[in-house]
């Protein structure tokens, strides 16, 4: 017989949702400083329910005041890493989405699939810029709207070029400072401004156009390409994670699987010497 007959399915169930919660909210907030916070309204908790078992009145109901009152300065304090938890509850549903749409469009009409973007500007764009340790910063969009950041820049609205976003990101031009955003084969905005990352378990030799690159795809489902101005290395974040060191074939490739879910033996990234 089952040894706790009592235990519902539906019980198994729920401290299993409540634990991957506690999981994701926790991998949020990992490298961050609110992490303390996070753990000083843990400790509270447990003292509150602790004084309450052992009925400590007075105790218990400072800590219940506190822990009432809590809840709404635990929306203000969190309100950025609640707003990531929404998003990333999105995102994942809105891939998931797409990822069955792909997989019927690939029955459908596997030469549309091939043919949908062309990435020869982008990596001939790169392979140029680093060659001449040019510094850039491109926002490829996927499942997410993108108009937020377009409007943070200058909309260029043109078809995508090597000889365009070069000029874009030379040093001279009024336009290279900040983010350059694409949509297949469109560039959208330039000179736009990203969300820094906040995580402080990242390479402290990465600059403010790394941590964009990596911030952005913390809150959006964009990857972004960085072009090094010290190495001329490329790299390419998505997720919040960075594979830094690629070459224009690796880029090629890792484009073709993220963004039209094609070329599933790309080969890995090399790390950063």
């Amino acid at each position: 017989m089952f040894p706790f007959p009592h235990i519902r399915f539906v019980d198994i169930l729920d401290i299993f949702l409540v634990a991957f919660l506690i999981y994701e909210l926790y991998r949020m907030l990992k490298g961050t400083n609110i992490i303390r916070i996070f753990w000083a309204l843990v400790v509270m908790y447990i003292a509150w329910r602790v004084f309450d078992a052992l009925n400590m009145r007075f105790c218990s109901q400072i800590l219940g005041g506190v822990m009432s009152i809590g809840l709404i300065a635990l929306v203000i304090v969190f309100q950025p890493e609640i707003r990531k938890f929404l998003l990333f509850i999105g995102t994942k549903t809105q891939q998931t989405g797409d990822t069955l749409a792909k997989r019927l469009q690939f029955w459908r009409s596997d030469v549309n699939r091939h043919n949908s973007m062309n990435y020869e500007p982008y990596i001939q764009a790169c392979m140029h810029m680093s060659q001449s340790k040019t510094g850039a910063l491109i926002i490829f969009k996927r499942s997410n709207e993108v108009e937020e950041l377009v409007r943070t820049g200058e909309v260029i609205n043109a078809v995508a070029s090597s000889a365009l976003l070069e000029t874009l990101f030379f040093k001279n031009s009024p336009l290279h400072d900040g983010a350059v955003i694409v949509s297949g084969n469109q560039v959208l905005a330039a000179r736009c401004i990203l969300p820094v990352t906040s995580r402080t378990d990242i390479d402290p030799n990465l600059g403010l156009r790394h941590r964009s690159a990596i911030g952005v795809t913390e809150q959006l489902d964009v990857i972004s390409v960085i072009v090094s101005e010290e190495t001329g290395a490329i790299s390419y974040a998505i997720g919040g994670e960075i594979h830094h060191g690629v070459t224009p074939v690796q880029l090629r490739h890792a484009l073709e699987k993220l963004i039209d879910g094609t070329d599933e033996d790309a080969p890995a990234a090399t790390p950063a010497a």
